[in-house]
């Protein structure tokens, strides 16, 4: 009876994705699941009244955690940000607060600083360009949906997955985003994460667990591979090994909107290529701050703190993770509130 409801799941799913083994079945199922006599009493738990998502795009979202746009992102921004990324790797451009990451392959080699060994930057907020990207009406407005009208940026990325070395290294563990956030509540913090080029499964595109955004936030650690494993990749070991897993192929230019609960992670890139990906988490302006200690999330907190330590000399309990956010978070839209 499980392998009976997944599998419907699932083709509901890769229905919705335009997958071409869907068939006719999908759209049987999926006419059951959004047929507006059913919707039009719903209470919508993921999503916000609004004008822009579908009824079908919303219990998409409500079942799944996740929601892709076709094509939002120009190829023209998508170029700028590249450009910029490049300029970031040759140090012509050195914004404060960003942070220039290694695969832990090639983390202590003596290769100069380049395309070819950086495989992500991460809090670009203080970058102009690449901020950009966070700024764009596009996406915003698709953002609304799920954050409201007073919005934050609150963390940004931009990953360039490098050739795999040989180490399976340049995976991503099944993790839960809320795991790095100190912030709350989780329905009102959504991830913006667009493809750069062509993504599919042999350069490491996304792979999401639908439905699992309805769970709880779990456990998580480094996980015990053989060839190691890059620094803040943290991964989940107590997830449902019966659910469904959907591989996210996705173009250039188009983005996938999910909840930070969403299982999700990513292959190794068996190119020679890069696969390139920029994204934003945003929440709602009056999101609220909580304390981790004691909580699950704690070894983050003792990370991040020992790291900024390290780097700049300060006694570990001089701040906290809420005040590493405060200071990464961004307005870029409505009124910033109590975040």
């Amino acid at each position: 009876m499980y392998q009976a409801r997944a599998a419907a799941r699932l083709r509901i799913v890769l229905g919705h994705l335009g997958h071409p083994a869907a068939g006719a079945a999908v759209a049987y199922h999926t006419s059951e699941l959004v047929s507006p006599a059913n919707l039009s009493h719903q209470q919508f738990q993921y999503t916000l009244d609004d004008n822009v998502l579908s009824l079908e795009q919303r219990q998409f979202y409500e079942e799944n955690g996740f929601l892709i746009i076709k094509s939002l992102v120009s190829d023209a921004d998508i170029q700028r940000f590249r450009d910029e990324f490049e300029r970031i790797c040759k140090k012509e451009v050195e914004p404060m607060g960003l942070r220039i990451m290694r695969d832990r392959t090639i983390a202590k080699s003596k290769t100069v600083l380049s395309e070819n060994v950086v495989s992500k930057i991460q809090d670009f907020q203080e970058d102009e360009e690449l901020f950009r990207y966070c700024t764009l009406p596009e996406i915003l407005k698709y953002v609304e949906c799920f954050t409201g009208p007073n919005i934050m940026a609150m963390h940004t990325m931009l990953l360039n997955k490098l050739p795999d070395t040989g180490n399976k290294t340049s995976r991503h563990p099944l993790h839960q985003d809320l795991h790095y956030f100190p912030f709350r509540p989780s329905n009102t913090i959504v991830c913006a994460w667009t493809a750069m080029e062509h993504i599919d499964r042999n350069n490491g595109c996304l792979v999401v667990l639908p439905g699992t955004h309805k769970g709880p936030l779990k456990q998580h650690d480094y996980p015990q591979w053989e060839g190691g494993v890059n620094i803040w990749y943290y991964g989940i070991q107590d997830y449902d090994k019966n659910n469904a897993r959907v591989h996210l192929v996705m173009e250039k230019g188009d983005t996938v909107f999910f909840h930070p609960l969403l299982i999700h992670g990513s292959g190794r890139n068996k190119t020679q290529g890069f696969r390139k990906a920029i994204s934003c988490h945003y929440a709602s302006a009056d999101s609220y701050y909580i304390n981790v200690r004691g909580t699950s999330q704690e070894n983050i907190e003792k990370e991040v703190l020992k790291l900024l330590s390290r780097q700049y000399g300060m006694k570990e309990n001089a701040v906290t993770l809420k005040d590493v956010w405060q200071f990464r978070a961004r307005l870029v839209k409505g009124e910033r509130l109590t975040l």
